[in-house]
């Protein structure tokens, strides 16, 4: 039987995939291509269609003999997501319905989310646990915890078992260099500031230099994606010998501040890499990491690439030798 994996052309699900491969998993990637890349598909059979289209996910799950879903596919960039909210809820939220309703309809009963940390929102402790209240403070979190509760209420009324998990910053690249983060427009920090190097862009903004934080800028959780890809092949394996569902956080336990970032960037690439202080953002908190020490207990994760230089160096590989990214748009 084979293991679904929906946005498995993007930049975790790609990786995720590969873990899957890599175990002889029998894997089926749905994904309409419209952030993903045919390119970053090295294994499995691809399968390009809308989840927003009920009549396809139907046939998806119609013509394949599926035993589980891991969920990737959603819209992630949080400015986006508070100037049209309404394209979040309809990517993230409705599409994930109809895909549940399908599972449900094909008695498919084990699904892993990929959701977000930022379904905490301004967080009350640090390092966030996974116990501790849920307010999030922009519509791609709200997106996230809606899906949250639906799989709650699936689970009761339909034994839909799930394993939700939350984290942040997704970094760095598969060692091989064969797939790594390919996002247009870029939103995250270590390829922006990679994008510096390349001579892509002129400099790198800090967004405040005045937070309570041993360098006064933001800090944050950066996990490579090959680890992230990891937990999420031992949440599948969990529902398969328990059943049961379940939350879990992962994070690296300590974070790391923007000008950590900038600083390891410059040392890996041995570029100069020019940093303009900008303004605070509204809503930045000054510190958000995550405790992942429930899924290392329960589930056994151990991160392989917790040190900020290694991930640094796996992304500068892929974005040096790809700068184009996969050029198959």
């Amino acid at each position: 039987m084979a293991v679904l994996v929906t946005g498995g052309a993007g930049y975790i699900g790609s990786h995720t995939v590969l873990e899957l491969i890599e175990k002889n998993e029998e894997v089926i990637v749905v994904d309409n291509l419209e952030k993903g890349h045919k390119k970053a598909v090295l294994g499995g059979k691809l399968i390009v269609g809308d989840l927003r289209d009920m009549d396809f996910i139907r046939s998806v799950f119609k013509n394949n003999n599926i035993e589980a879903v891991i969920h990737f596919a959603a819209y992630i960039e949080v400015g986006e997501s508070v100037k049209d909210p309404l394209k979040y809820y309809n990517n993230n939220v409705v599409a994930t319905l109809n895909l549940l309703t399908a599972m449900k309809e094909a008695g498919v009963d084990k699904i892993v989310f990929s959701s977000t940390a930022a379904t905490y929102g301004e967080p009350e402790n640090i390092p966030i646990q996974e116990t501790d209240k849920t307010f999030p403070t922009n519509p791609y979190g709200e997106t996230k915890l809606a899906v949250e509760k639906a799989l709650k209420w699936a689970d009761k009324a339909y034994g839909i078992k799930h394993i939700i998990l939350r984290y942040f910053n997704a970094s760095g690249a598969h060692e091989s260099g064969k797939i790594g983060e390919d996002h247009n427009p870029e939103t995250h920090l270590i390829p922006l500031v990679i994008q510096v190097a390349l001579g892509k862009r002129e400099s790198i903004k800090i967004f405040g230099n005045d937070y309570n934080t041993p360098d006064g800028t933001c800090v944050r959780d950066y996990i490579h994606v090959s680890d992230l890809a990891q937990a999420h092949v031992l949440a599948l394996e969990k529902l398969r010998k328990d059943g049961e569902s379940d939350v879990y956080n992962l994070g690296n336990g300590k974070g790391f501040s923007v000008k950590e970032v900038i600083n390891v960037v410059r040392k890996v690439t041995g570029h100069s890499i020019k940093a303009d202080d900008s303004p605070r953002r509204p809503g930045d908190p000054a510190v958000l990491v995550a405790s992942s020490e429930k899924i290392k207990r329960e589930l056994g994760w151990v991160p392989k690439m917790n040190d900020l230089e290694k991930i640094v160096e796996t992304a500068w590989n892929w974005h040096k030798n790809n700068i184009n990214g996969f050029d198959d748009k």
